[in-house]
């Protein structure tokens, strides 16, 4: 996969930086080590999982000091094992310490994201389901946890609410019902931008499909059952997304339904930060 452009990711990380370091900047390794201190850091995996972030961790590095020298052996999407070096940093003490956390906070967030979303998408193996993320993002980490997602084999939802429209429950009671909201959002819409509309019965299934206008329908907290009716009943003609309770424990049979996506957001939302650290 082709790593983001820095322009995106470097704001990003210049901002967490300036957070921890604060207006004095890091007073512990200024009191402590030694002025031309050098050392060799190694930024460890801890425990099995995918890896998402290494890009960021080393703009936090050489953002901090680009005398330092920075390798990485394991790009974003690699699968590591407990124990395995993701990274080596060389050169100035003071300034590994002073990216250390920022560097790690990267990429043990999303390296959790991918990990958990690699879980996810081992348990839709053998079928046509592909495991998406949602909007359920921390504010101002969407772009970078969204690829974390794509590196742990998932697709990527909406990036925001300009990318395509979706109709859900509110926006279908404030503005008249399926049929009014679809005919309004096909008449004001583009050939290039999609329409999905969120459904959670079988009869406003079938009203949507009487009404036309959609190209995607979210199948929203159905029942495995349900969802198989909904797959038949819809026979190829729009894209089917099924959303709501989706436990991991229960991805295999949603996946069997035949629906195209399952968007899970606790991808984003709950995954556990992947335990890595530094050691020199």
């Amino acid at each position: 996969m082709t790593p983001l452009p820095p322009l995106l990711l470097e704001p990003l990380v210049r901002a967490a930086l300036i957070e921890d370091l604060g207006p004095s900047g890091d007073v512990t390794t200024r009191a402590v080590i030694p002025q031309g201190l050098r050392y060799s850091a190694r930024l460890n995996a801890r425990n099995t999982g995918t890896i998402s972030g290494m890009q960021l961790a080393e703009m936090a590095f050489r953002l901090v000091d680009p005398a330092l020298q920075v390798q990485t052996f394991c790009p974003d999407g690699s699968i590591v094992d407990a124990g395995q070096t993701l990274m080596q940093i060389d050169g100035a003490a003071a300034s590994i310490l002073s990216a250390e956390r920022v560097a790690l906070n990267f990429a043990g967030r999303l390296s959790g994201i991918a990990t958990l979303t690699a879980a996810f998408v081992r348990q839709a193996q053998g079928t046509q389901a592909r495991i998406t993320c949602t909007r359920k993002t921390t504010p101002g980490l969407r772009l970078v946890e969204k690829e974390a997602v794509l590196h742990g084999g998932g697709a990527a939802h909406r990036y925001g609410l300009s990318d395509a429209i979706l109709i859900k429950d509110n926006h279908i009671a404030a503005a008249g019902g399926i049929v009014a909201v679809l005919q309004a959002a096909r008449a004001q819409t583009g050939h290039m931008r999609r329409i999905e509309i969120e459904v959670d019965t079988l009869d406003q299934l079938d009203m949507v499909l009487a009404t036309g206008g959609a190209d995607v329908v979210l199948l929203d907290n159905m029942s495995t059952e349900d969802l198989s009716e909904a797959v038949r009943r819809v026979n190829g003609r729009l894209v089917t997304e099924a959303s709501g309770n989706m436990r991991l424990e229960r991805i295999a049979e949603v996946a069997r339904t035949g629906v195209d996506f399952i968007s899970v957001g606790a991808l984003t939302h709950s995954a556990t930060v992947l335990d890595l650290g530094l050691d020199f």
